[in-house]
């Protein structure tokens, strides 16, 4: 890119999700990623005579769950892993990518979520009065991610 040329952030709207677990097309297909942040944690330490303020240092970060969500998928290697989980109690760690790319469909930028186990799963209700998809709503809870 050029100096002189404009910059214009990326849209949010053309991504992946890569399952470490999965190599169908439909898994990577979702309709929203969300949960994508971390913060620290802090400590508070009041310091004898000094009343104006307390120190605060940081102790660890915290990520936070992530939630997809997607039109259901009848056969899905996710949804396979998400009920070996529930059903069976078998958590398998796997690790996500989650990919952002610009219009030729190059990677922008991926967040790789590691050690992700399954935490919640809800499917959309169904209603016979209403002609809307099923989303299927999953929640995974991981250790952390980082960012390439």
């Amino acid at each position: 890119m050029a100096a002189d040329s404009p910059y214009y952030p990326p849209l949010g709207f053309y991504y992946k999700v890569e399952f470490g677990i999965s190599g169908n097309t439909n898994d990577v297909r979702f309709q929203s990623v969300s949960g994508l942040s971390v913060e620290y944690d802090f400590e508070n330490f009041k310091e004898g005579g000094e009343n104006r303020f307390e120190h605060k240092l940081p102790v660890r970060t915290r990520y936070a769950d992530m939630i997809l969500k997607r039109g259901m998928v009848v056969d899905s290697a996710v949804i396979e892993w998400f009920n070996n989980a529930f059903r069976d109690r078998q958590f398998e760690p796997t690790d996500i990518n989650v990919i952002l790319m610009n219009e030729k469909g190059e990677p922008l930028r991926t967040w790789k979520v590691a050690q992700a186990i399954p935490k919640k799963w809800v499917v959309s209700d169904l209603n016979s009065t209403e002609s809307a998809v099923v989303v299927e709503t999953m929640e995974v809870t991981y250790r952390y991610f980082t960012v390439q």
